[in-house]
């Protein structure tokens, strides 16, 4: 793993930039820092030179995989097959489409299966097995899988990344994070992997640290450049937010989270803490427009629900009494200020409250009926803002995505 940074070639390797093997290393350089597209120019490069390149095709594929081209894997999925049906790369491209066309899990393993039994030690097929079962939640299954391509794969990141993240999946972020450390071993400045020690460091309530290690990850994606996939980077800048909004810097979880949004437009998620910082910070009419564009995109999110009417009450209970026109009319004489006009609505017209209690109070002493409190119970106080709003966010305060690492080969 090389980390996100200026490319530059060492002088012993001056007369071989066109070297198949060094475009090849580059591209696999492009691919671990996301920069997929300047991979995918760099592999297509390849395999124009060399339709069947042994290091090529790996990285090619996931590159298709990652870059969601279909079709074009589907071809080269075939011909794979047609000329090489012994290889385990042209299993492993099979079962790669059928994991990136979404609900063909169980035949993508039935073709990654095939790859690991005529290669047992073939490792980038093991990982692709492990996804199939992750993004089914089948967490057992999925760590057995990306620890076999950790045996197989000695020096490389990733299935020890994966395996914390499953481990962090099923709450056991003691083990998440004894991984993620060997993962940070071997790549100490991928922004993943920071990324993921971050998230379980903010579910352990350390949001300090958990702010160094988001921050420490942004700075390393910057120095990647301006062609990146910048969506890959939306939970990031979102985690990011989650964690100033815990550190009360409500200004600045603001901003992360509408950078988000300018990545990821319409994720419901994000519109949902946007409104909860808006309430926390007491604006409760922004609040409410953020909650109901949230529940327009997903009718089933509960926190939004939840929010939304807290919000409302909130509002209902701020904003200052209407004086009708009625009122109005009947004082147009006089020239009182809006504090006398409302205490004289009260006389005319008195409030629901007052009315349910006199009614409440003739009905009793009409039956006979002794009162179990003598006299009316005066309402307690408001809350402050920080107990009314103690409600956790169910899924966005556990962070957006708990997983910046989405299962890519």
């Amino acid at each position: 793993y090389n980390k996100p940074s200026e490319t530059v070639l060492p002088e012993s390797v001056d007369g071989l930039q066109e070297n198949l093997d060094v475009v090849v290393s580059l591209a696999e350089r492009h691919y671990y820092n996301c920069d997929f597209k300047m991979c995918y120019k760099l592999t297509s490069v390849v395999m124009e030179k060399d339709p069947f390149h042994a290091n090529c095709l790996p990285v090619h594929i996931g590159t298709l995989v990652e870059l969601n081209k279909a079709n074009e894997l589907f071809y080269l999925s075939h011909k794979l097959v047609d000329l090489y049906p012994s290889n385990p790369v042209s299993w492993f491209a099979v079962g790669c489409y059928y994991l990136m066309v979404g609900h063909k899990n169980e035949h993508a393993r039935r073709y990654l299966s095939k790859a690991t039994t005529l290669e047992k030690t073939y490792g980038p097929a093991w990982v692709a097995y492990g996804h199939s079962f992750a993004v089914e939640s089948e967490h057992d299954q999925a760590m057995a899988a990306y620890f076999t391509a950790a045996q197989l794969m000695k020096g490389c990141h990733l299935p020890m990344l994966y395996i914390g993240l499953e481990y962090g999946l099923t709450n056991n972020s003691k083990l998440a994070e004894r991984f993620f450390g060997q993962a940070l071993s071997i790549a100490p400045e991928d922004p993943f992997v920071m990324h993921e020690v971050g998230v379980v460091a903010f579910q352990n309530g350390e949001w300090k640290t958990a702010e160094k290690w988001f921050l420490d990850a942004l700075e390393k994606i910057k120095a990647i450049g301006n062609e990146v996939t910048v969506d890959k980077w939306e939970p990031l800048l979102n985690n990011l937010g989650h964690v100033c909004r815990k550190l009360k810097k409500y200004a600045e979880a603001l901003d992360y989270h509408r950078q988000a949004l300018v990545l990821i437009p319409q994720n419901a998620s994000t519109y949902s803490a946007i409104g909860y910082i808006h309430s926390l910070m007491g604006n409760f009419e922004n609040a409410v427009d953020y909650f109901h564009t949230a529940l327009g995109l997903r009718r089933d999110d509960t926190f939004s629900v939840t929010m939304l009417g807290h919000c409302i009450e909130m509002y209902i209970g701020d904003s200052e009494a209407y004086i009708g026109a009625d009122i109005k009319d009947k004082l147009k004489c006089y020239d009182f200020d809006v504090h006398t006009m409302k205490t004289l609505k009260n006389i005319i017209s008195p409030p629901w409250d007052f009315r349910e209690f006199e009614v409440e109070k003739q009905t009793t002493e009409e039956t006979g009926l002794a009162p179990l409190e003598t006299s009316r119970k005066t309402p307690d106080p408001r809350p402050s803002l920080e107990e009314t709003f103690e409600i956790e966010m169910n899924e966005s305060d556990m962070m957006l995505e708990t997983s910046m690492s989405d299962h890519s080969t």
